[in-house]
């Protein structure tokens, strides 16, 4: 039975340090009590006390991983109902499904979809490399081949579908380093699909038919030691597996019901034979509170709008979308082009690059962290004045790059342009336009 707030505060060190980004240890035990923090960001905490605290520590919906190394999916871990909350915190997986009856070189082209369609909208790169391979033929033989080859594909996570433990356990012998998510464990091959999971240290899924044999499911999993769950109620309607959603995040996270604390898995592509109509139920499923989504197919003019649904409901509304500050190359730049600095707002940012890639004009662009605010904001909170942009651009090493010393600063930071010339001795600091529409003209009269 998870504790509450004072009991959690009585195992704590009590310092009131404030490292935990609370300001007292009180604090931080009812925000841990509450599902909204967790244990780890306390640096201080004794061994023995972890131990009484794991309970009260995990969050109402477990996290999962699924796949090894740098590109593994985080899935789970969520402790509010809406996004204002507090935030999202880890983004639904989009799985494209592929069969062990499709022909070899319709896996292929899958497999090279999977990795190829990735888009870069305003500095921040959007993929979803997740498979779901999908026992059709019953053939353990065949179902391996195929989990081998997503294997061999590289940096793409993958999932097996089957309900036939044998056939699971070739295709998890196949790619078991990858950490494949076996899906799924039922009522009627629970044990042997968990000594699966357990042999090969995999993420398991359960699959029920209604929430009450899901429920008897998952502990039955977390009876034989099992913790990595991902959990599907089985329905296949539309209306009924969002009334699923809802109940399963009410339940874990309002009544801290454990059976059903667990990120969810949801299939489209069995839900209709319409891509449009497909792309559409996954949408409402990246809302309401799906953590993996499989589709039947990808297609660009669905998944682009799919990636950045997903970007704009897991994006923190607490913090501006930021890009990463350093020099960035825009119409490969040489050692005459233009350099100009901007703030690190990702909105600022696409903008200024758009136009200068829409100039052609070999230009480098210095992108300042200004904690994800715009220039004129930026300039107004004191983030974005001479004494901060001098210093951090003359270390960046765009002094290696140019043969010139001039740079570019946007028209409504003009009051700066005195403090730079001081701040960079030597350097001839010119005013931009304002409005980011100008900069074409402004730098196509350039002249080192």
């Amino acid at each position: 039975m998870a504790l509450t707030g004072i009991e959690i505060f009585k195992l704590l060190p009590k310092t009131n340090c404030g490292d935990c980004g609370v300001p007292t240890c009180l604090a931080f035990a009812m925000a841990l009590a509450a599902g909204k923090t967790e244990l780890s960001k306390c640096p201080h905490v004794s061994e023995e006390a972890k131990s009484k605290l794991s309970e009260a520590s995990a969050p109402p919906i477990l996290p999962v991983t699924i796949g090894a190394g740098e590109t593994a999916l985080k899935i789970g871990g969520e402790t509010v109902t809406f996004r204002h909350e507090k935030r999202f915190e880890n983004q639904p997986g989009i799985a494209l499904l592929i069969s062990d009856k499709m022909a070899d070189s319709e896996v292929d082209a899958r497999l090279k979809k999977v990795k190829d369609m990735t888009y870069d909208r305003v500095g921040m790169i959007l993929s979803s490399k997740l498979v779901a391979l999908k026992s059709e033929t019953g053939d353990a033989t065949k179902f391996a081949a195929l989990a081998g080859k997503a294997k061999a594909a590289g940096d793409i996570n993958i999932i097996l579908i089957s309900e036939k433990a044998d056939v699971l356990a070739a295709g998890a012998k196949a790619c078991a380093d990858s950490k494949p998510l076996l899906y799924a464990a039922t009522k009627d091959n629970v044990d042997a699909v968990a000594a699966l999971a357990k042999e090969t240290d995999c993420p398991v899924a359960a699959k029920a038919n209604g929430l009450e044999e899901l429920a008897a499911l998952t502990e039955k999993l977390a009876a034989a030691g099992l913790k990595n769950i991902v959990i599907d109620s089985g329905s296949r309607s539309v209306r009924q597996a969002l009334e699923d959603q809802i109940i399963i995040r009410g339940a874990a996270l309002n009544k801290k019901y454990r059976p059903l604390g667990y990120p969810t898995i949801v299939l489209p592509c069995e839900m209709t034979d319409d891509p449009m109509k497909e792309a559409m139920i996954a949408s409402m499923f990246i809302a309401k509170y799906a953590a993996i989504i499989v589709l039947s197919d990808f297609q660009g003019e669905s998944l682009f709008p799919l990636l950045v649904a997903r970007l704009n409901i897991y994006t923190d509304p607490q913090r501006p979308l930021a890009t990463k500050e350093g020099i960035y190359e825009i119409n490969d730049p040489n050692e005459n082009s233009p350099l100009m600095v901007t703030s690190n707002f990702s909105l600022t940012y696409f903008l200024v690059s758009g136009e200068i890639e829409n100039s052609r004009v070999p230009s480098w662009l210095y992108v300042k962290d200004t904690e994800g605010l715009s220039v004129m904001t930026a300039w107004a909170a004191g983030k974005f004045s001479a004494d901060i942009i001098g210093p951090a651009l003359l270390k960046s090493g765009i002094v290696d790059k140019i043969k010139h010393q001039k740079l570019i600063i946007p028209g409504y930071i003009a009051a700066e342009s005195g403090g730079l010339e001081e701040e960079m001795p030597g350097w001839e600091i010119l005013v931009g336009p304002r409005d980011a529409a100008n900069l074409p003209a402004f730098i196509k009269a350039w002249k080192p």
